[in-house]
Protein backbone atom coordinates (compact mmCIF):
# COMPACT_ATOMS: atom_id res chain seq x y z
CA UNK A 1 0.00 0.00 0.00
CA UNK A 2 1.51 3.21 -0.90
CA UNK A 3 2.49 5.88 1.59
CA UNK A 4 0.22 8.72 2.12
CA UNK A 5 2.19 12.36 2.59
CA UNK A 6 0.79 15.17 4.35
CA UNK A 7 1.96 18.06 2.46
CA UNK A 8 -1.17 18.96 0.42
CA UNK A 9 -2.75 19.01 3.72
CA UNK A 10 -0.17 20.63 5.73
CA UNK A 11 0.29 23.39 2.90
CA UNK A 12 -3.66 23.98 3.13
CA UNK A 13 -3.54 24.47 6.69
CA UNK A 14 -0.65 26.59 6.19
CA UNK A 15 -2.30 29.09 3.73
CA UNK A 16 -5.21 29.54 5.72
CA UNK A 17 -3.44 30.48 8.23
CA UNK A 18 -1.03 33.44 6.45
CA UNK A 19 -4.39 34.47 5.07
CA UNK A 20 -5.89 35.88 7.94
CA UNK A 21 -2.50 36.88 9.00
CA UNK A 22 -2.28 39.39 5.66
CA UNK A 23 -1.65 43.06 7.03
CA UNK A 24 0.10 41.93 10.07
CA UNK A 25 3.65 43.44 11.00
CA UNK A 26 6.63 41.79 9.90
CA UNK A 27 7.43 38.14 10.98
CA UNK A 28 3.90 37.58 11.60
CA UNK A 29 2.76 37.36 8.06
CA UNK A 30 5.44 35.58 6.50
CA UNK A 31 6.14 32.92 9.40
CA UNK A 32 3.42 30.28 9.89
CA UNK A 33 5.40 29.47 13.21
CA UNK A 34 4.88 33.59 14.21
CA UNK A 35 1.73 33.84 12.43
CA UNK A 36 -0.17 30.76 13.88
CA UNK A 37 0.28 32.15 17.23
CA UNK A 38 -0.71 35.89 16.28
CA UNK A 39 -3.78 34.33 14.48
CA UNK A 40 -4.69 32.79 17.52
CA UNK A 41 -4.03 35.37 19.60
CA UNK A 42 -6.21 37.75 17.52
CA UNK A 43 -9.30 35.43 16.91
CA UNK A 44 -9.11 35.35 21.16
CA UNK A 45 -9.27 38.63 21.22
CA UNK A 46 -11.96 39.19 18.69
CA UNK A 47 -14.17 36.29 20.67
CA UNK A 48 -13.82 38.01 23.79
CA UNK A 49 -14.38 41.55 22.23
CA UNK A 50 -17.71 39.81 20.65
CA UNK A 51 -19.01 39.96 24.56
CA UNK A 52 -17.08 42.57 25.91
CA UNK A 53 -19.21 45.12 23.11
CA UNK A 54 -22.04 44.31 25.16
CA UNK A 55 -21.36 45.24 28.02
CA UNK A 56 -19.46 48.44 26.58
CA UNK A 57 -23.19 49.56 24.94
CA UNK A 58 -24.86 49.03 28.06
CA UNK A 59 -22.54 51.04 30.48
CA UNK A 60 -22.51 53.63 27.53
CA UNK A 61 -26.41 53.76 27.46
CA UNK A 62 -26.42 54.09 30.97
CA UNK A 63 -23.99 56.54 30.93
CA UNK A 64 -26.76 58.74 28.73
CA UNK A 65 -30.08 58.05 30.23
CA UNK A 66 -28.16 59.08 33.79
CA UNK A 67 -26.80 62.12 32.32
CA UNK A 68 -30.23 62.91 30.77
CA UNK A 69 -31.93 62.00 33.57
CA UNK A 70 -30.05 64.49 35.65
CA UNK A 71 -30.53 67.34 33.75
CA UNK A 72 -33.88 66.81 34.25
CA UNK A 73 -33.63 66.31 38.07
CA UNK A 74 -34.02 62.81 38.52
CA UNK A 75 -31.24 60.05 39.11
CA UNK A 76 -30.59 57.45 37.28
CA UNK A 77 -32.18 54.76 39.51
CA UNK A 78 -35.25 56.33 40.24
CA UNK A 79 -35.55 56.98 37.13
CA UNK A 80 -35.35 53.00 36.01
CA UNK A 81 -37.80 52.35 38.78
CA UNK A 82 -40.38 55.03 37.82
CA UNK A 83 -40.53 53.67 34.65
CA UNK A 84 -40.92 50.08 35.45
CA UNK A 85 -43.55 51.13 38.05
CA UNK A 86 -45.29 53.35 35.39
CA UNK A 87 -45.20 50.27 33.00
CA UNK A 88 -43.18 51.88 30.28
CA UNK A 89 -41.20 49.00 28.79
CA UNK A 90 -38.77 51.16 26.67
CA UNK A 91 -35.23 48.92 26.51
CA UNK A 92 -32.31 51.50 27.59
CA UNK A 93 -31.08 51.54 24.21
CA UNK A 94 -34.20 53.60 23.13
CA UNK A 95 -33.93 55.45 26.16
CA UNK A 96 -30.25 56.37 25.42
CA UNK A 97 -31.50 57.32 21.95
CA UNK A 98 -34.20 59.48 23.40
CA UNK A 99 -31.88 61.18 25.59
CA UNK A 100 -29.33 62.62 22.98
CA UNK A 101 -31.49 63.22 20.07
CA UNK A 102 -35.02 63.91 21.04
CA UNK A 103 -34.92 65.56 24.90
CA UNK A 104 -38.14 67.21 24.92
CA UNK A 105 -39.71 63.62 24.72
CA UNK A 106 -37.09 62.22 27.17
CA UNK A 107 -38.04 65.12 29.33
CA UNK A 108 -41.86 64.38 29.12
CA UNK A 109 -40.63 60.30 30.41
CA UNK A 110 -38.45 62.13 33.17
CA UNK A 111 -41.76 63.79 34.15
CA UNK A 112 -43.89 60.59 33.85
CA UNK A 113 -41.25 58.73 36.09
CA UNK A 114 -41.36 61.83 38.98
CA UNK A 115 -45.29 61.77 38.91
CA UNK A 116 -45.20 58.56 39.94
CA UNK A 117 -42.89 58.80 42.42
CA UNK A 118 -44.78 61.41 43.96
CA UNK A 119 -47.90 59.33 44.10
CA UNK A 120 -46.04 56.26 45.52
CA UNK A 121 -43.92 58.16 48.17
CA UNK A 122 -44.27 57.52 51.52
Amino acid sequence: MARIKGAVTTRKKHKKILKLAKGYWGAKSKLFRTANEAVMKSLRYAYVGRRRRKRDFRRLWITRISAGAQANGMNYSRFMHALKVQGVTLNRKMLAEMAVYDKPAFAALVEKAKSSGDSQAG
